[in-house]
């Protein structure tokens, strides 16, 4: 009896330690990404009506992080890869099948949720800007393949599909739409972090500041 007093104590003990012990997750590049990001997607959207140069700038900025997150992506840290944190179809509705039920476990890097948010993420933001610097200049967008004719003729003022013509108008609505798009999985990516947070009791936007999490625990997955 005294000695399985002793052997559960211990493994309190060492539960409790685990708890305490913390592991860098996040190296230093995918932070400054993260929260570079967060700030250069805020500005691009707040001055798209009434500073377009700041608007532009804010949108190179934004393609420039996508290009290095999709080559540290392949060559960064383990929990930075793609590799490490993408999951299939099956095992991402699983888990958030889990989620629902209150049984997810805990994953040291992205969860197979937070794996499929990021790749939304990363998909919108570059159509994002890719249909921005279409509609800097309106000989990009005489370049792409021609579309089938969605409105009448009778509807068309007659411009050509150069900067102000209809293909200038549709790149322009996908590019609003993409924008508006992003504000959607924002919020949705902000409150999986949010539950996340409360679920496994330790906070993920600070992990994203500090780089480092909780050690494992024997059910969690790293």
């Amino acid at each position: 009896m005294i000695k399985k007093k002793i052997m559960k104590m211990n493994e309190t003990l060492a539960t409790a330690h685990r708890s305490k012990a913390m592991l860098r997750i996040w190296d230093p590049l995918i932070r400054v990404f993260h929260w570079s990001l967060v700030v250069a997607f805020v500005v691009a959207y707040l001055s798209a009506e009434q500073l377009s140069t700041v608007h532009e700038i804010a949108g190179y900025v934004v393609a420039g992080l996508i290009a290095f997150r999709l080559i540290w992506g392949f060559v960064g840290g383990k929990y930075a890869r793609f590799s490490q944190f993408l999951r299939g179809p099956s095992q991402t509705i699983g888990y958030i099948g889990d989620v629902v039920r209150g049984k997810e476990h805990r994953y040291l890097g992205h969860n197979p949720a937070g794996a499929a948010m990021t790749v939304a993420l990363l998909l919108t933001l570059a159509g994002t800007a890719f249909t921005g610097w279409l509609l800097e200049d309106g000989a990009r967008i005489a370049t792409l393949p021609e579309q089938p004719q969605i409105i009448s003729p009778a509807d068309a003022d007659g411009g050509d599909a150069g900067h102000g013509g209809r293909g200038s108008e549709a790149v322009k609505e996908v590019h609003e739409v993409l924008a508006n798009l992003m504000l959607l999985l924002i919020a949705a990516h902000v409150g999986g972090v949010v539950l996340s947070s409360f679920r496994h009791k330790e906070n993920l936007a600070r992990s994203m500041v500090t780089g480092d999490k909780r050690a494992a625990d024997p059910a969690d997955i790293s």
